[in-house]
């Protein structure tokens, strides 16, 4: 799962190293239009519902934060 989501976010955006950066919404690495693609990419990709209470930095600041929100989020869609 973890290497889909960096493939989503390197598509996204090259220029960007998810595997060191963790500020990835605090610091403004990635604007408001990224994050909209973002969420579309992964609910397409993983059926899942980012719904608007999970749209916090903590969620989104590092490649390992996304992976863990898709993880909880599929688990949910699971049960």
């Amino acid at each position: 799962m973890r290497e889909k989501v960096m493939e989503i976010l390197t598509d996204l955006r090259p220029d960007v190293e998810f595997e060191t950066e963790k500020a990835l919404v605090s610091d403004n690495v990635l604007e408001s239009f990224d994050i909209i693609e973002l969420i579309s990419r992964l609910n397409n990709e993983f059926d899942i519902e980012i719904s608007p209470k999970e749209l916090t930095a903590v969620n989104f600041d590092s490649a390992d934060a996304i992976t863990g929100l898709v993880e909880r989020l599929v688990a949910e869609e699971e049960e």
